[in-house]
């Protein structure tokens, strides 16, 4: 089939690898345009865009309801638009234009988490599977029939980007044949079922703040779900930010026991009181310096026992 690929992030490269590696034949891409990014604030490609000028694709960064747009991928004659992480809303004449329609991969098992943020919900759920699930799009958020699924474990110490590492690349191989089955005829779209429907809205900083009341466990897939975006973080006494890389809740509690937020230092470790058990920093990121070992900051910040940290947060 003719296709036009629609992505935009990193992670939907190994998708359009896989289809550049097909028996499919990618005529153009569609990618958000070039973003300000760095401390010089410099127009910079989507990495889907570098990839597919790499290969010598066509590439299309017109926003789907510009004038001529439709006109434009009607002159592609495309067959199919399989769809990654593009971004943007596609409106009912754009979605019309390709015979076999637009078809998206989406990382979770639908209906479960629909919408922007499905892996990073899923992890700060506590979710044990989840998945990627190829599906119709239509005009509803991601409530499209389903066309394929495969599924994976989110393991103990997986951050958000350790899972959508994984499924982006057995998502890669479930689109692949998803685009095979349509061509072949063998593709029956299955409506999604009415149960079981949760939304995963955009994560904001301000979601990303931890919150040392609640339990270790909950401060710990917290920060997985946010690492490495938005990047979870919590404040020091003096106001200012620290960024938080996984955390390790302990497997049982101190001899003196912490208070929510309240610090212990020794010399090769630093504890933070949750509401249950403290949990072990491992990365830090104070503000304005690069990312270090917390063990490392606490010694060079002179940092010592009894301080609280985020207590707007916990409070």
């Amino acid at each position: 089939m003719r296709l036009l690929f629609a992505g935009t992030p990193a992670v939907a490269v190994p998708a359009l690898e896989a289809l550049i590696g097909s028996r499919h034949e990618v005529v153009a891409v569609l990618t958000r345009a070039d973003a300000r990014a760095g401390r010089g604030r410099q127009l910079v490609p989507s990495p889907v865009r570098q990839r597919a000028e790499e290969a010598g694709i066509e590439v299309i960064t017109d926003r789907p309801r510009s004038e001529g747009f439709v006109e434009r991928l009607e002159a592609l004659q495309i067959d199919c638009a399989p769809v990654v992480a593009y971004g943007e809303i596609l409106p009912k004449a754009v979605l019309d234009v390709p015979r076999n329609g637009w078809v998206n991969l989406h990382f979770s098992v639908l209906p479960a988490w629909r919408g922007a943020a499905p892996v990073q919900r899923a992890v700060i759920a506590g979710d044990e599977v989840t998945g990627a699930t190829t599906f119709l799009i239509e005009e509803g958020l991601d409530t499209g029939p389903v066309l394929g699924t495969a599924t994976e474990t989110i393991r103990r110490r997986d951050t958000s980007g350790d899972l959508l590492d994984r499924l982006s690349r057995s998502g890669a191989g479930l689109l692949v044949a998803t685009l095979d089955a349509i061509e072949d005829g063998h593709m029956i779209p299955v409506p999604q079922p009415t149960d079981g429907v949760s939304l995963a809205a955009k994560l904001t900083v301000d979601d990303a703040r931890v919150v040392w009341t609640h339990p270790a466990h909950a401060v710990d897939r917290l920060v997985r779900g946010c690492t490495p975006a938005p990047g979870a973080w919590t404040t020091l006494p003096d106001g200012s930010r620290l960024g938080l890389g996984p955390v390790n809740p302990l497997d049982e509690p101190l001899e003196v026991s912490l208070a929510p937020g309240e610090v212990q230092v020794t010399k090769s470790a630093v504890r933070v009181g949750t509401a249950t058990v403290p949990v072990e920093l491992g990365e830090v990121r104070p503000a304005g310096k690069k990312p270090m070992n917390a063990a490392d900051w606490a010694r060079g910040a002179r940092l010592g026992d009894g301080i609280r940290l985020g207590q707007e947060a916990s409070a």
